[in-house]
């Protein structure tokens, strides 16, 4: 399974088109989450009390636990992500909190050793900015460490496009340069 947490809420998203042109080019059934779809839960105390009383019993069927499970058994991971104050949408930081399960996307071996649970090989992370983006760190960086050190994918990648709304800049230019990069990760891995 691919799956594409899509975090865009526009209707011309250009994080989406450029999403869009990476999905085209990968191989799986695609299941989308859109995160401006979802209603998440709060985390309070009554919250945290019910979700560990699940996962100490080993309750991971509980619907609670479904965006945790489909992000572990995806064979890819798309994320689309615009790049908002100097970050990305607060949604994507809920989905996080859902998804971080011990026992589902990670756990501990017997000497404290944190391994990752989850399938996929690849994860993408694709961004817009009408700006520029100060620091790879707030947003991809984010990701790349929750990839590689949490759930156990080895790879993560970036697609972005940045500058678009700067004062004399080619949009159109800007984002047919980042799908030409797209065509280049196809054509790297024939």
């Amino acid at each position: 399974m691919l799956l594409f947490v899509n975090c865009c809420v526009r209707d011309c998203s250009r994080t989406k088109r450029l999403a869009d042109r990476l999905l085209s080019g990968l191989d799986g059934e695609v299941k989308e989450i859109r995160l401006s779809e979802v209603s998440f839960p709060v985390a309070d105390e009554a919250f945290l009390k019910h979700r560990d009383s699940l996962i100490m019993s080993g309750s991971y069927d509980d619907p609670l636990f479904a965006m945790a499970r489909d992000f572990a058994a995806a064979d890819t991971i798309v994320i689309a992500a615009p790049y908002w104050d100097l970050s990305f949408p607060a949604a994507l930081k809920q989905y996080i909190e859902q998804i971080n399960v011990i026992g589902l996307t990670f756990g501990y071996t017997a000497e404290g050793e944190r391994i990752g649970l989850c399938r996929a090989a690849k994860l993408y992370y694709v961004t817009t900015a009408g700006g520029m983006i100060e620091s790879d760190e707030y947003g991809f960086g984010y990701f790349r460490t929750l990839a590689q050190g949490f759930y156990g994918i080895p790879c993560a990648v970036q697609i972005k496009a940045e500058g678009l709304d700067l004062y004399g800049a080619d949009e159109e230019a800007i984002l047919l340069s980042a799908e030409a990069e797209i065509d280049r990760l196809f054509s790297e891995n024939e």
